[in-house]
């Protein structure tokens, strides 16, 4: 369903009165205008004022932990010309806040985005910060993990920092994506551990064994993309879409990763909607479907000898 058409103000003064002059004043009429004008929220936060709040102190660069006491600091003229830019965008062009920001967090981890990358918001991130327990059967001695569809990277990027001793591999078609994926290793400090390689999937992977391949595909089908809310059409379609119901991409990896796990490795790969057209295709397939504490869905976790067993589904 598309997004109420909505009138932006003449002037982005007229979206901040003169009498809200408080962090707190602007976080307040935030969060009523981004609800009033029926903002989606689901790229980091899920509800207006969590959004305001970030949009605030994300714009200002102040911590996003400010103690509340600071919310009663008056704004400066600069200040207040920056907020009202930045929440005139955000509801009158829908743009997601993170693209405003050039930041987005995963698994308490920075990173930085652009409209080149989809915004980091997998439930992998859960995952990852138990050491992907109990499908692996020896965490610690993880060598090699591999993020198939990287994006801006968060996904392998996170695993370093939980598989300390790894050297993980991000891949991607977008050369565009890898150059933010490259971006967030360097500021990570991890370019020691991580590597890149553009690769129409493993097309240009060299053959070696993974303990891990973990992926976020594109598997969003043309249908759903029609209703999807407008925010997400800021995203990079070539990281959203796929063909056949969703599933083309999924089913390469699945055909290719055999081949490219160690004997107890295992296979995460996120379908979000998708999972119930995947049911029904592999009906016969023994996935396992994820079952999240803090919310998400539609993440199947698969191990090596499954895969080899099951490979003729996948011809």
């Amino acid at each position: 369903m598309d997004s109420p058409i909505i009138a932006s103000p003449t002037k982005l003064t007229s979206l901040i009165p003169n009498s809200m002059t408080t962090l707190l004043d602007v976080m307040r009429l935030s969060a009523s205008l981004m609800q009033e004008n029926q903002c989606y929220f689901g790229h980091g936060t899920d509800n207006a004022l969590d959004e305001a709040v970030a949009l605030v102190l994300g714009s200002l660069h102040l911590p996003h932990d400010l103690h509340h006491e600071f919310f009663k600091a008056q704004l400066t003229d600069k200040e207040r010309n920056i907020l009202e830019e930045r929440l005139s965008k955000r509801i009158f062009e829908r743009i997601p806040l993170p693209y405003l920001l050039e930041k987005a967090w995963f698994m308490e981890l920075p990173f930085y985005v652009n409209t080149d990358v989809l915004i980091p918001r997998s439930p992998i991130a859960e995952e990852i910060k138990r050491q992907f327990s109990p499908w692996l059967k020896n965490p610690d001695e993880i060598t090699n993990i591999l993020d198939m569809c990287t994006g801006s990277g968060c996904i392998g990027i996170a695993c370093a920092y939980v598989f300390p001793d790894a050297q993980v591999t991000l891949v991607d078609i977008s050369e565009k994506a890898l150059t933010v994926a490259r971006k967030n290793v360097n500021e990570h400090q991890l370019t020691d551990c991580i590597d890149v390689i553009k690769s129409d999937l493993f097309d240009q992977v060299p053959i070696q064994l993974f303990d891990i391949i973990v992926s976020n595909p594109p598997y969003v089908p043309n249908s759903e993309m029609q209703v999807l809310p407008a925010e997400y059409r800021h995203e990079p379609i070539l990281g959203l879409e796929a063909a056949d119901g969703g599933l083309e991409i999924v089913k390469r990896i699945l055909k290719a990763a055999p081949d490219y796990l160690t004997e107890d490795g295992i296979l995460i790969v996120e379908v979000g909607n998708t999972q119930i057209t995947m049911e029904s295709i592999f009906e016969t397939l023994p996935i396992t479907w994820i079952n999240f504490i803090n919310g998400g869905h539609g993440v199947f976790v698969i191990d090596a000898k499954t895969l080899h067993k099951f490979s003729y589904l996948f011809k």
